[in-house]
């Protein structure tokens, strides 16, 4: 019988497909605050996290759904809903010196919803290392293309959001 394994078990999360630990190395030797940015079927989770040897330490939170308190009445899922959450995340976090994005193994699309968050996070003051050219284009931002109702609404808290 052998004495030691050719065979050495991934981490679980590694396993389980949740983390890419050499991409989230990169991320952490920035020494940058990530802006950990995920979306659901529902609504757009996001976060600004700091590394911390114990664990990373949370430093702003928000969920879309947050958007229903502001008198959002659509999806939180949406493009302008991604947008509002970015834009209110970055207002509540307030000024930070740089950023870098955390989409973890999600699949940015160009001109998505995810790019929509992060355009509403560099409206906010916040500055991203991100092209403009990957941001979706202002009449989708604002909601245009779903209906001129929710173009007024998304005005509307962007006004409120921004005071």
């Amino acid at each position: 019988m052998a004495s030691t394994s050719k065979y050495t078990v991934p981490f679980r999360r590694k396993r389980e497909g949740k983390t890419n630990y050499k991409k989230r190395l990169e991320l952490v030797k920035s020494g940058l605050p990530r802006l950990v940015v995920r979306k659901t079927n529902t609504k757009v989770i996001a976060q600004i996290m700091q590394f911390d040897p114990n664990g990373d330490k949370v430093i702003s939170y928000l969920v879309s759904t947050e958007l229903k308190k502001h008198g959002w009445k659509h999806s939180c899922a949406s493009i302008p809903a991604a947008y509002l959450t970015g834009l209110l995340l970055g207002k509540k976090t307030g000024k930070l010196a740089d950023v870098i994005v955390d989409l973890g193994l999600q699949t940015p699309h160009k001109k998505g919803r995810l790019y929509a968050f992060i355009k509403g996070v560099v409206d906010a003051g916040i500055p991203v290392r991100a092209s403009e050219e990957v941001f979706p284009d202002e009449d989708r931002l604002l909601g245009k293309h779903i209906n001129e109702s929710v173009a007024t609404e998304v005005a509307k808290i962007k006004q409120k959001i921004l005071g």
